[in-house]
Parts: C-alpha cells; sequence; structure tokens
C-alpha cells in the first residue's frame, strides 16, 4: 500500500459513521427461555414542545418522584451503581416492578392502583404537557418509540416515550398501559440476546370497571382515555404487556436503529460551505504572507538604517514594542493554559469518540472521560501557562502556579454549585449530590493540582523563546484606532466565521444536553471542529495584521478577543433555539442561561487561546525576518 492509497483510506475511514463497535469488556447477556430480563428506569426527562401552548422545562425528575405516583417494585426501588460523568449528567437509575421473562409474553398484567390527589393531578399534567418523557433500560438498551423524520422519511428508534398525552381539546392523558415489545436475536435454544425494546403506551379510564375485572376488560381499546382530575382525587391503575419478535439484527448492530443522523444533507451542506471559507481565508492569508509581508521585508531590510525613515509606515515600525509584556499578563497567561487545556480534552474526546471507544451502550462513558482528560491535561496548562508568563517577564511563578489550577475550574465550579442550588430547589434529580462533589473536589485536588505543578515546573527547565527585536525602554504612542479597531467590534467581526462552521452541530448538541437524545455524529463534528480551530486562527492572524498596520502592538488582549468572538455567537445561538419554547419557570430561565454562559465560557478560553497562540507564532517569524539595528 502505497502513501496516496493510506491517505485516502484514512480519510475516508474519519467519515465512516461507526456503529455497533463496544469497549472491551462489554460483552453480550445471554439468557435461556424463562430467565429474567431486569428492566431499570431513570430520570424523567423534558422534551421540546408538545403543543404550541406548552411550556418547556430543562430539569428532570426522578422516576419515582412522590408527585407521580408510578408503581414501585417490592422493598423499595434500589439504585444502581453509575459513573461519575452519568451522575453528573443527572442519571439516576432504579430497579422496577415490572416481570420480564424471555420468550415468556404477558398479557395485560397489573402493576399497582395509585391514588393521585387533586394538587399531584395538577402537577402530573403540567408535565404531560411539557412533553417529559420515560427512560426504561432493558440489557443495557434504551427502551424506545418508533420515530419517522419528516423531511426523509427514514425511520429509527427514538429514546423513550411521553409520560403521557394530549389530545385535540387539550386535554392532558396520563399512559397507564404499556405494551413492551422485545426483539431478540436467536444464536441457538440457550443463546437469546435482546437487540430492541420498544413501548407503545396506552392511557385506559378503569374507574367503571369492578375490582375482578377480566384482562380483555383492562385492556379493552374501546375505554376511554384516563384524565386526572384537578378537582378531586383519580384512582389510576397502571398494566403491562409483553410480546417477544425474534430478530435478524445482531447484537454487535443492535445499536444502529438507536444512533440515527438527522437530515445528513443540511450537515454536509455546513461542512463544504464552511470548508470554501476556510480555504479562501487561507488564499488571503497566502497573499498577505508571500506577496505582502514579502514585499514589506525587502523593501525594509534595503532601507539604510542610518537615513530618515521616518515617511515608513505600518507593522514595522512598532518593532520595539511589539513584544512589550501586557498588562494583567498574568490573568492573560492563566487563561491562555485553561484554553489549551480544554482545547486538548475536546479533541482527544471527538477523536476518541470518532473511532468508536466510548460506546453508547456504557453510560455516562463520554462525560466521565471527558473530566479526566480535563483533569489530567492540567499537566499541560500549567507548562503553557508558567512558559508564556516567564516570557513576557513575569515573576510571582508561585502565584501562577497556584491559580492555574484554581482560577478557571474553581470559576466554573462555582457557577455549577450556584445553578445546583436551583436545582435542588425544584428538587429536580439533575442535582449533584453532596457526596459527588466532594469527591469531585477530593479527585481535583489529589490529581490536578500536583499535575499542575509538575507542569509549571517542567516550564522552567525549557529554555525561552529568543525575541528577534528589542524591545523599547519607552513606549510607543499609538496613534487614533478607527472604531473596528475596538475589542467589542473585532470579536463581533471575527467570531461570526469560525461560528459559522459549528453551528449546525451546536443544535444537535444542545438538543442532546437538554431533551435527552443521542449525540454520535462525531465524524461531522470532528471535521467541523478543525473547521473552527482553522478558521479562528486564520482570522486571528489576519486581524492582528491590520491591527499592527495601524502601529497598535497592544495584540495580546485583542487577539484573545478576536479568538474568542465565536463565544458570543454560540451564546446568541442558545438563546435563538430556546426563542420558540415557552420556559415554564424561573428556574428553566436561570438553568439554561447560566449553562449556556459556561459552555460559551469554554468556547471564549479555548477559541481565544488558539488565537493568541496563532498570533505569537505569527508576529515572532515576521518580526524575525527584518534588520533592526
Amino acid at each position: 500500500m502505497n502513501k496516496v492509497q493510506l491517505i485516502l483510506l484514512i480519510f475516508l475511514s474519519l467519515f465512516n459513521q461507526i456503529n455497533g463497535f463496544y469497549l472491551p469488556g462489554v460483552a453480550p447477556t445471554n439468557y435461556k427461555k424463562g430467565e429474567t430480563i431486569p428492566l431499570l428506569v431513570n430520570h424523567l426527562t423534558p422534551s421540546l414542545h408538545v403543543t404550541p401552548d406548552s411550556k418547556t422545562y430543562v430539569y428532570s425528575y426522578d422516576y419515582y418522584y412522590p408527585k407521580f405516583h408510578f408503581c414501585q417494585p417490592s422493598g423499595g426501588p434500589k439504585k444502581q451503581s453509575e459513573s461519575l460523568g452519568s451522575i453528573i449528567f443527572g442519571d439516576r437509575i432504579f430497579n422496577s416492578p415490572f416481570e420480564i421473562k424471555m420468550l415468556e409474553d404477558v398479557n395485560c398484567k397489573r402493576l399497582c392502583s395509585s391514588i393521585y390527589s387533586k394538587t399531584d393531578s395538577v402537577f402530573v399534567n403540567r408535565n404531560i404537557r411539557a412533553g417529559y418523557s420515560y427512560n426504561w433500560i432493558v440489557d443495557g438498551l434504551p427502551v424506545a418509540h418508533h420515530v419517522e423524520e419528516r423531511r426523509t422519511k427514514s425511520q429509527f428508534y427514538g429514546l423513550g416515550f411521553n409520560i403521557g398525552e394530549v389530545d385535540e381539546s387539550s386535554f392532558a392523558h396520563i399512559y397507564n398501559h404499556f405494551e413492551i415489545k422485545i426483539e431478540y436475536h436467536k444464536r441457538d435454544e440457550n443463546n437469546l440476546r435482546v437487540v430492541g425494546v420498544t413501548v407503545v403506551p396506552y392511557s385506559y379510564d378503569r374507574n367503571g370497571l369492578p375490582e375482578d375485572a377480566e384482562e380483555n376488560e383492562l385492556c379493552n381499546p374501546e375505554l376511554k382515555f384516563i384524565a386526572l382530575n384537578k378537582n378531586e382525587e383519580t384512582k389510576v391503575q397502571f398494566t403491562y404487556s409483553v410480546s417477544f419478535t425474534e430478530s435478524k439484527t445482531a447484537w454487535a448492530t443492535r445499536w444502529d436503529k438507536y444512533l440515527h443522523v438527522y437530515d445528513p444533507k443540511i450537515q454536509w451542506f455546513s461542512l463544504i460551505n464552511f470548508s470554501l471559507i476556510v480555504i479562501i481565508l487561507g488564499v488571503t492569508m497566502a497573499h498577505i504572507l508571500l506577496r505582502t509581508l514579502r514585499n514589506d521585508i525587502v523593501k525594509y531590510n534595503e532601507i539604510n538604517l542610518d537615513d530618515d525613515i521616518s515617511d515608513e509606515s505600518g507593522w514595522k515600525l512598532v518593532n520595539g514594542d511589539v513584544f512589550r509584556a501586557p498588562k494583567n499578563k498574568l490573568i492573560l497567561s492563566v487563561l491562555i493554559g485553561s484554553g489549551i487545556q480544554i482545547f486538548c480534552m475536546i479533541l482527544v474526546t471527538i477523536v476518541f469518540a470518532l473511532l468508536g471507544i466510548l460506546s453508547p451502550s456504557n453510560r455516562g462513558s463520554l462525560s466521565t472521560f471527558m473530566f479526566m482528560l480535563y483533569i489530567f491535561f492540567s499537566l499541560v496548562s500549567s507548562f503553557v501557562s508558567s512558559y508564556i508568563y516567564r516570557f513576557f517577564g513575569g515573576e510571582n511563578w508561585k502565584l501562577n502556579m497556584i491559580l492555574n489550577p484554581l482560577l478557571v475550574p474553581g470559576s466554573l465550579f462555582m457557577i455549577f454549585i450556584l445553578l445546583n442550588f436551583f436545582l435542588v430547589y425544584v428538587q429536580s434529580s439533575g442535582a449533584i449530590p453532596l457526596g459527588t462533589m466532594l469527591a469531585i473536589i477530593v479527585i481535583w485536588f489529589l490529581i490536578s493540582i500536583p499535575l499542575s505543578i509538575v507542569g509549571s515546573l517542567l516550564s522552567f527547565k525549557r529554555p525561552l523563546l529568543t525575541i528577534p527585536v528589542k524591545v523599547n525602554q519607552i513606549p510607543r504612542q499609538i496613534p487614533t484606532q478607527p472604531w473596528y479597531f475596538k475589542s467589542v467590534s473585532l470579536s463581533l467581526i471575527s467570531g461570526i466565521f469560525p461560528f459559522g462552521s459549528i453551528a449546525v452541530e451546536m443544535y444537535f448538541i444542545y438538543t442532546s444536553l437538554w431533551f435527552n437524545r443521542i449525540f454520535y455524529m462525531f465524524g461531522f463534528l470532528f471535521f467541523c471542529f478543525i473547521l473552527m480551530i482553522m478558521t479562528t486562527s486564520l482570522i486571528s492572524v489576519l486581524m492582528i495584521y491590520y491591527l499592527l498596520c495601524s502601529e497598535n502592538y497592544k495584540w495580546h488582549w485583542k487577539s484573545m478577543f478576536i479568538g474568542g468572538g465565536c463565544a458570543i455567537y454560540v451564546f446568541l445561538h442558545s438563546l435563538f433555539l430556546i426563542g420558540g419554547q415557552n420556559l415554564g419557570n424561573f428556574t428553566s430561565i436561570i438553568l439554561y442561561i447560566g449553562y449556556s454562559i459556561v459552555i460559551s465560557s469554554f468556547v471564549f478560553i479555548c477559541c481565544g487561546s488558539i488565537g493568541f497562540i496563532s498570533c505569537f507564532i505569527f508576529i515572532r517569524k515576521i518580526y524575525a525576518q527584518i534588520k533592526i539595528d
């Protein structure tokens, strides 16, 4: 295989959506006829608005939250073990009273009866209108419902199913009968594997039936829908049925039905469109570097340094100030180090997910992996931060070493704690338990801080880069700058380009975070992320070049704001996504805006650091080419 074939093979493999790939150690469970198949229940999650007048909430509830009155197993619900990432993202998994045995059909089996008070009826009806959904798990698979995409008419499995429905008269009806359909793959008589689980829910009003009603009476399709009465107590009887269907789907590919690409044409269009933008920016940069800059350098180097060059203007005249230390260099260096830490975490996570190593069958693996990467890349963060701080003449290296693992992570952690109080107030399952918070703090102090110290010490062993020009003792006066060279203007102008490359993927990421959808299109995400980084780098260098041409040598913070300008549009985009929704209460508004600010802050620090590093390399390169006496 020659080099061209090898490169082509790698390129094609990146576009390949890898389905049905499992982590080593995640083995299939084989069942025999009559063996119990556990059905686990997870939290109740919100959906996008069901009806135009419905409200949207952005927090989840425990399945056994008392006001829902769902049936509990004998002996009470028992919590299942979960990963750290699963807990952080709100998963709360318990056992259930459903009794399912392989190849044993069940027809309209009684589960329990619940009495809903008037206040509880109002609460449940509100959440039915808000589109809250069950999230059950059978053999590691999410229990799903059949979905057909409107544009492409393709069918797939949607996660979970609603706890009720709203009829044409805007009356809410709770589902109290569940037809569970299990697909199994038969390897041999003693090796039966679950490869799909769906539920068709129904609402039956059984209050007029006798206590000893037969099965055909309890699940009679002619029964009216049951509605929870807000003026009096309502009795609801829950039942379920189970049926088995043999499937040719192999266990290794059972996730294919769940991993659906929503209208890939839009994503391909976005990918190609902004690839062209990167090419155009690259050509523009090539023009500047190969023509304008080269001509400037040749012309400047041919000048006799003893002659008067007062007529010269542009980036060459600020050579004595361009490497002057910026204001607040300590904070700047810490932010840049944290940005590189976030960049490394995101890049490695996407690559691992792209290769299929982070399997959806292992709940919480992606978020746990990201958290551990963020901790371990503290070494890189402190190294970069300490090195840049020393390059600009920083002397308080001990404070820099302390701030590296504390400033950005500590600020974000304080925001999470504040938002967690709102989750606790509404009794959401998404509220992080105190024990988990303490565990995160302990892990951070035991791993991250020592790694940060090691990173800072390693940076002292590396010789500093030389400055190609001499820094003047007296700062040069900066001419009056036009309005578009203000930091805010530069951020708004520059940020639209890198944001465009990631805008489509941001929609799917947000719906995955807030409304319990599986995001797995890591092939598209990888290339969009690379496009965003390349665009950020190119636009930052281009803008700083024009800034230097206006004889403004204060590029350090401006490069950070130019690169991080993408975050402004990320935040505005998040508001646009929820703009068509009627957020249910003040808590939902605070949570959504709060977490959107956190995400936007991550984007700002990450892209801002890329912008700074790119401009630093560019500036050092061009000033190394000119003769200075």
